[in-house]
């Protein structure tokens, strides 16, 4: 059995901006995983920087609320809603409310640092 609490992932600003904490990562821990699964935080008012993976991402919202872009498209998120964003896709969120926007990133095939490209 493999278990990480959030409150001992060590915390980071990521190339986008956002505040992040990987909780899985085959390559930081002895599992069988595809994917690699990060906590992030966005302070009220702020935005993430524009950028693109090679790699498929999903965004679970967990808490606040903010607005997605993706490529061309721009939607309202709140908790409860997962959002795919596909390889290559320009993507950023911004943080519309007042209240920290907290949310999950799944990537998949797990990040690397070469597969991602800040804007």
């Amino acid at each position: 059995m493999y278990i990480k609490d959030l409150k001992d992932c060590e915390e980071f600003i990521a190339g986008d901006n956002t505040i992040l904490r990987e909780l899985l990562h085959p390559d930081k821990a002895d599992i069988n995983l595809r994917y690699s699964l990060a906590h992030a935080v966005l302070k009220p008012g702020l935005t993430s920087r524009l950028h693109k993976l090679r790699t498929s991402e999903v965004y679970y919202i967990l808490e606040g609320q903010g607005m997605m872009h993706i490529d061309n498209e721009s939607a309202e998120v709140h908790p409860g809603q997962a959002v795919y964003i596909p390889p290559h896709a320009r993507q950023y969120i911004e943080n519309t409310g007042k209240a920290d926007l907290i949310f999950l990133c799944i990537v998949d095939p797990a990040w690397r640092v070469e597969d991602e490209e800040v804007l």
